[in-house]
């Protein structure tokens, strides 16, 4: 695909008029997918596809579109003419854009990220096999995912990864099941069957008679899915330099530098890890790193082309909403097997579900419990606990009710997939927090 892409290109900068500038990005997958229900294949395929996104500019002015490749390079190129003949009429009707910037340094890159992953049909078997008498219902997705960037001026960037995720829950009965997840670029069947394994524990303990916790304040420990569903509600606005400027990120006491984390909080964007594209649609390089948190004090935004043309500050290559695509968080110093006794009494959270702001100046959330929510006593797992609603900041979750984050932080690939195999990445550990707030 990178060398029909760029030929591509070529082409079609041959009909530039005049002073008109072309942006092109291309997104890319070949790509297996299965679904699975009972642990048995339910569906199962193969994706092969790209699009192509055109963009011309000329002055102040800009206009895109895009479409859907045919992989037949004459007919590719036939097509993005159209395109791009239907974008030049438009043109001259558009206003001119203050805001619109876009790099005219030539700063050609290449990342290509080699994977070991397995033949769809043996991971699939692996599956089946560790997950014989459980009722395992989820979704893999393996293969290469792609993204280029090319404009008329004569950069080239490209990026490819290949890596998989297997997105999956073992359901007990009724409204009870366990969600889990692994995901990467080295499958390993020791570690599918080490998940596996401590999903059929969890599940096991949710055919208990299920406990109806009060509202009030507790012991939590929040798994790294759980942490991400609330680093993922913080990424809406919250790290963004428009919604800074703006006063409506969530995180403003933070920036301000009103409120701090807790000092072993330290978060970062940083796509030098090869799980996404180290280049955004206008052509700017990222930097290897943005450090967003640094040991619980506000460091740095991220800041997109049009924030950057805006605010007149220099550009971290953000995408339009301005959020993270590789987030990590640094560990802490809880081993991973010492979770269940440094809880003692409280519970063991392992999703929250349906998170929004209750007061987003307070950067406070509410949400649900949902799958595998167990109530611990003494170290022990007692029973699961009925869906719960929690209210509570996170600067209180990740500043003063923090007790520690475990060592060893989980990654996590975006399972999402509509349209196309999603880049976005996590890298976190869990939490081990105090005074969780749950009302009703």
């Amino acid at each position: 695909m990178q060398s029909s892409f760029y030929k591509l290109v070529d082409q079609l900068t041959e009909g530039l008029q005049g002073e008109e500038v072309l942006l092109c990005s291309v997104a890319g997958e070949r790509s297996d997918f299965v679904r699975l229900n009972g642990a048995k294949v339910r569906q199962a395929g193969s994706v092969e596809q790209g699009t192509l996104s055109i963009e011309l500019v000329q002055g102040a002015r800009h206009v895109s579109a895009s479409y859907v490749l045919s992989g037949d390079g004459e007919q590719d190129f036939v097509r993005g003419g159209e395109v791009l003949g239907a974008l030049r009429e438009q043109l001259p009707f558009l206003p001119e854009d203050p805001h619109l910037m876009f790099n005219r340094e030539v700063e050609s890159t290449e990342t290509r990220g080699h994977g070991e992953l397995p033949e769809t049909a043996d991971a699939i078997r692996q599956v089946v096999d560790v997950g014989q008498g459980l009722d395992v219902v989820g979704i893999w997705a393996s293969g290469e995912i792609m993204s280029g960037f090319a404009n008329s001026l004569g950069q080239r960037n490209w990026f490819s990864a290949e890596n998989f995720h297997f997105d999956w829950s073992v359901y007990q009965g009724g409204d009870k099941a366990t969600k889990c997840g692994y995901a990467g670029t080295a499958w390993s069947g020791d570690e599918l069957r080490r998940r596996m394994d401590r999903a059929r524990v969890e599940v096991q303990a949710l055919a208990r008679k299920p406990k109806t916790v009060e509202r009030g304040e507790y012991r939590v420990y929040l798994s790294p899915t759980a942490l991400s569903e609330i680093t993922d509600l913080m990424s809406w606005d919250g790290f963004g330099m428009k919604a800074q400027k703006s006063k409506v990120s969530p995180l403003m006491k933070a920036v301000d530098g009103d409120v701090r984390f807790d000092p072993r909080v330290s978060l970062s964007d940083n796509p030098s890890s090869g799980r996404s594209p180290g280049f955004d649609a206008k052509g700017f390089v990222k930097p290897p790193s943005v450090t967003l948190i640094d040991s619980g004090v506000y460091k740095d935004s991220l800041v997109s082309a049009r924030s950057a043309a805006e605010f007149g500050v220099a550009t971290t290559g953000a995408n339009a909403g301005e959020s993270p695509t590789c987030l990590e968080m640094a560990g802490g110093g809880l081993a991973e097997a010492d979770v269940l006794k440094e809880l003692g009494t409280g519970l063991w959270i392992n999703n929250l579900w349906y998170l929004n702001y209750s007061d987003r100046p307070a950067c406070k959330m509410t949400g649900m419990t949902r799958f595998a929510t167990l109530w611990v006593e003494g170290g022990e797992v007692v029973a699961p606990v009925n869906v719960m609603r929690f209210d509570d900041s996170v600067f209180r979750i990740l500043g003063e009710g923090l007790v520690d984050l475990t060592a060893e932080p989980q990654l996590m690939l975006s399972a999402m997939t509509y349209g196309k195999r999603d880049m976005g990445s996590s890298c976190l550990p869990g939490a081990l927090v105090d005074g969780f707030c749950l009302t009703l």
